[in-house]
């Protein structure tokens, strides 16, 4: 039963969506965007499966809901960005969710990185040290 399975709270993991060129703030520059798994702990991540969808409404009202997409990775190493999908900014106005899920030591976690609309800007960017300092919008 899914009562007796103990979930243990994720740390070291996060997602980050990272424009594949820099783009200076107050321009309208629009790069390719990649999405990254980031693992920042001491060990490695096994069996991890990660889905992605995005959802909300469209600027006319109209309800809009993106294809679940689902990735599998045998391993991430410690201290490693894995590029997971590349992500078009015209879902940036949409509801952008993340659930990870993975093995570590025989024990299952698994967590939802959710980006709310309009959050995946150039004023939210910030420095990401595991993607050699590159910037991107991260989420923890």
């Amino acid at each position: 039963m899914k009562q007796d399975i103990p979930f243990d709270s994720v740390e070291g993991i996060t997602i980050a969506i990272v424009p594949d060129e820099d783009i200076a703030p107050g321009t309208d520059g629009v790069p390719t965007w990649t999405v990254y798994l980031l693992n920042h702990n001491d060990l490695s991540l096994e069996t991890v499966l990660i889905s992605s969808e995005g959802y909300g409404t469209q600027p006319t009202g109209e309800a809009v809901r993106t294809t679940t997409l689902r990735y599998h990775f045998p391993e991430v190493g410690p201290h490693s960005a894995t590029p997971v999908e590349l992500i078009d900014p015209a879902v940036f106005h949409l509801t952008n969710q993340y659930w990870v899920s993975y093995y570590r030591d025989s024990k299952i976690f698994d967590k939802k990185f959710v980006f709310v609309p309009d959050s995946i800007v150039v004023a939210n960017l910030s420095r990401l040290d595991l993607l050699a300092g590159r910037m991107g919008v991260l989420h923890s």
